[in-house]
């Protein structure tokens, strides 16, 4: 990748600025949250590309020509290119939105890599722990050389799922998204430009803080464990936040969150609590996370997975819960029960997620000191080897 000095940069932000509307967007992955924000942006009046990497996903959403959604915003969408040629896809895109699992990260920049154009602006949705840095680190490797703008969000910005052929539904749009670059001094200008479609995304200190900011690490592999009995019995037939937590189990989750906020704080970032994080997101409140989930509205209806093979887990746990741990065991911060909970999900799903999982090697930043990543992603200098 190359860096853009700020002339440059400006420059190609300001092009796509001035689209408005015209703004193309490719959405990248047709699962719950990729056919939800695919309809929400034609629904707005943006034009839009579909990518998946199955056609068979595709086949309803192309004989519609679209997708129907309910819920939250209603309307038909209407998809420009719906495709799994990825080439096709990114043809004439100022703004690549990825929504697959984080687990795919890594295929879409292999993917893309050929594909891009300078001025491009790629926004992982989410990043999970580590995902720009595991992105710019394939796409470098690959001698990529087109002047692109790179961000994460900290969390999706809806709760949705897919309710039939071409049909999806957003429950809540969250009030809040933080939203942050690689490097963080082209936070404002990408901003300017992504606020026009989504008003909802707020400036956020750096990716460290959106990567360890991973509520989604706090919430889903822990309730998907100790919920294992009742989601093989009933198939996920019960509310997976309202139902599947206990005031007992509600503990366990506050030790990993403290955990977490732990490691973020040897890199000098403070984190949201889940309970803050709630508050923001959703105006959820309660004196403990037991109670603050229960006051989440947003959560009734949605249900548990029908399975414990579901991206809560092989998703959450290496591409969220690793990388702490990685970053956690570099600067000498134990994470003894998220540790646990990895060790747990592989037993249960028969997998290394240690193996396959993000660590500090795999997200180029093994070995360097707290001063030289802070300066890698503020963008200060560029240490040797990054």
């Amino acid at each position: 990748m190359k860096n853009l000095s700020e002339s440059e940069g400006n420059q190609l932000l300001q092009g796509i600025k001035e689209k408005g509307k015209e703004q193309r967007f490719c959405v990248l992955g047709a699962g719950n949250g990729g056919m939800a924000m695919a309809a929400h942006l034609a629904i707005m009046g943006f034009r839009v590309n579909l990518y998946n990497r199955t056609p068979a996903r595709l086949q309803s959403i192309i004989w519609h020509g679209g997708i129907q959604l309910s819920g939250a915003m209603e309307g038909f969408g209407k998809i420009e290119v719906i495709t799994s040629d990825i080439s096709e896809a990114l043809e004439g895109v100022d703004i690549l939105m990825v929504t697959v699992p984080a687990t795919a990260h890594s295929f879409i920049a292999r993917i893309c890599a050929p594909c891009l154009k300078d001025g491009q602006i790629i926004i992982l949705n989410p990043g999970r722990t580590g995902g720009v840095l595991e992105f710019r680190k394939i796409l470098s490797d690959l001698g990529m050389e087109k002047k692109i703008f790179l961000g994460e969000t900290q969390t999706f910005i809806y709760a949705s799922r897919t309710i039939g052929p071409a049909k999806s539904r957003i429950f809540r749009i969250k009030n809040e998204v933080t939203f942050a670059t690689l490097p963080s001094y082209w936070i404002p200008g990408v901003l300017t430009i992504i606020r026009q479609a989504f008003p909802e995304f707020v400036p956020g200190d750096n990716i460290l803080k959106t990567s360890l900011d991973n509520i989604g690490a706090v919430f889903h592999p822990a309730l998907t464990i100790f919920n294992v009995s009742w989601i093989e019995e009933t198939k996920g037939g019960f509310d997976f936040y309202l139902d599947g937590l206990s005031p007992s189990l509600a503990l366990l989750l506050e030790e990993v969150d403290r955990e977490r906020i732990a490691v973020a704080a040897a890199l000098g970032i403070k984190v949201n609590s889940a309970r803050e994080w709630l508050y923001q997101s959703y105006g959820s409140y309660g004196e403990n996370l037991y109670t603050a989930i229960q006051f989440t509205t947003a959560y009734r209806g949605v249900r548990a997975p029908e399975s414990i093979d579901h991206r809560y887990i092989w998703e959450d746990v290496p591409a969220s819960l690793v990388p702490i741990v990685s970053i956690g065991e570099m600067l000498g911060v134990p994470c003894p029960m998220i540790k646990t909970l990895i060790y747990l999900a592989s037993v249960l799903q028969g997998k290394d997620y240690w193996r396959e999982g993000r660590t500090v090697e795999k997200i180029g930043i093994a070995g360097l000191s707290v001063k030289e990543i802070r300066q890698l992603v503020e963008g200060v200098s560029n240490p040797e080897g990054i």
